[in-house]
């Protein structure tokens, strides 16, 4: 028996939030967590305070769990022996090496289990590996520090570049620095070593340089990559309209010659016609890729590109299901380890989504919110963790990976997932007009309600 007749009550009526605790005791495995600090870390060191306790403090607060580190701190104060001023050193002073590595781990862990359960996607280019790139700002935080507190501006405690693997729909890896006000080029000598043949690159603008583009090209990898209005090419020959889009927009291609340090490649430039203009006011696309006519069509390539909508999709799930951006992290070590913690357990709930799929197939589980899946998993932690002593959940750190994947597959079956879908919502109402005391002060909410009643 896997599980001891304690956990009959919840297997019957939470399955989900069961096998939820046990996937992340496998994802915090304590004794791989702690190893792979000590392989990372270069200046700090344990004593008292694992790393892996210093995860588990940081993971309640990203799910959600408890508020805040100081309520995580209280809540683990029996098992935790250290003060809560050496926890916080702690907490700012990991280093980045070490947040990054955590995510990899965590990719690495959940595409094993995704790998078993049979529910990888086809690539969307065959033969190559489709990765999404983009970055992410993260969002100021309280003047907490003592040289932060006689500010007006608002701190930013650092940017951060992450990878989606389209293959496995898990982020797979991580850029960091603790400069907030760094330009996102600045990772990208660091995200250059990290490609390997045959990956596919999709990326805004932000990332099209010219010795990233010329990088990708070295190392045997594909791109496709809006072109930004401050790089030139020389075209050749003239745009030739090639096809539409699926919403009837024209679809135009023409090659363009890039020179770069000497070196000179030939790329395609397809350029989409949009119907509606973007938020910025562009009525066309431009984007540059070097994948072959064999390979995509000008068409396919701007389907391509459209599709980098999916990782805003994964960061609006970092932000709401998630806590992503704790704002009293002022360092900027302690918060980009925080948002680390939360890359790791949003591959936690994608591994929990292949498992759903696994069990009630892809269309039954295309709508699933990952809102709902991690409120399920806040309301009932506690008392889980209260009835169940930490010990019967150990097993599930060093399962056998088969025995891991068959677990869930049982508990995934158990799952009514109507639950968890997301609800539908009406068109939205056009904003009413602010017509009355527009006079840049302030208004009295009850004086208003009190004339609702006397009309």
């Amino acid at each position: 028996m896997l599980l001891a007749p304690m956990f009959d009550n919840f297997v019957d009526r939470k399955p989900y939030c069961v096998m939820a605790r046990a996937s992340l005791e496998r994802m915090l495995a304590a004794t791989r967590l702690d190893e792979l600090f000590r392989k990372h870390a270069t200046v700090q060191y344990e004593r008292e305070l694992l790393f892996s306790q210093l995860i588990e403090v940081m993971a309640r607060v990203v799910t959600r769990v408890d508020r805040s580190v100081l309520r995580a701190v209280e809540a683990l104060r029996d098992v935790l022996p250290v003060t809560d001023e050496a926890i916080y050193q702690k907490l700012r002073g990991v280093e980045t090496p070490v947040s990054q590595a955590l995510v990899r781990d965590s990719f690495r862990e959940a595409a094993a289990v995704l790998d078993k359960l049979k529910v990888a996607d086809q690539s969307w280019v065959r033969g190559l590996r489709v990765k999404i790139l983009d970055g992410n700002h993260l969002a100021a935080t309280q003047h907490r520090i003592k040289e932060l507190r006689t500010i007006w501006d608002a701190p930013l405690p650092g940017r951060a570049l992450v990878v989606w693997d389209q293959i496995t729909r898990l982020v797979s890896d991580v850029f960091l620095t603790e400069c907030g006000h760094a330009s996102e080029r600045t990772l990208l000598d660091e995200v250059l070593e990290t490609v390997e043949k045959d990956d596919l690159w999709i990326a805004d603008r932000n990332f099209c340089t010219l010795g990233f583009l010329f990088g990708l090209w070295s190392r045997g990898a594909r791109f496709v990559i809006r072109q930004h209005g401050q790089l030139v090419g020389k075209p050749v020959g003239q745009p030739r309209l090639v096809g539409k889009t699926v919403h009837g927009e024209k679809v135009y291609e023409q090659s363009v010659v890039l020179t770069h340090e000497g070196r000179e490649q030939t790329v395609r430039r397809i350029t989409i016609k949009l119907r509606t203009p973007t938020r910025d006011g562009d009525t066309e696309l431009h984007i540059l890729s070097n994948l072959t006519r064999r390979e995509a069509s000008a068409v396919r390539i701007g389907e391509l590109y459209q599709k980098r909508w999916i990782i805003e999709a994964v960061f609006h799930e970092l932000t709401m299901a998630l806590q992503c951006e704790v704002n009293t992290l002022g360092y900027p070590k302690a918060a980009l380890f925080a948002f680390c913690v939360a890359l790791l357990l949003e591959n936690a709930l994608s591994m929990l989504k292949g498992s759903l799929r696994a069990a009630h197939g892809e269309e039954a589980t295309a709508e699933l919110s990952g809102n709902l899946l991690s409120y399920e998993l806040q309301t009932t932690y506690e008392g889980m963790m209260v009835a169940i002593p930490a010990e019967n959940w150990m097993q599930f750190g060093t399962m056998p990976l088969i025995k891991f994947v068959n677990f869930l597959k049982s508990m995934a079956k158990r799952v009514d997932i109507t639950r968890y879908r997301k609800h539908k919502r009406g068109p939205k109402k056009p904003p009413t007009p602010h017509e009355k005391y527009h006079n840049g002060g302030h208004a009295s909410t009850a004086k208003f309600l009190a004339l609702r009643h006397s009309e």
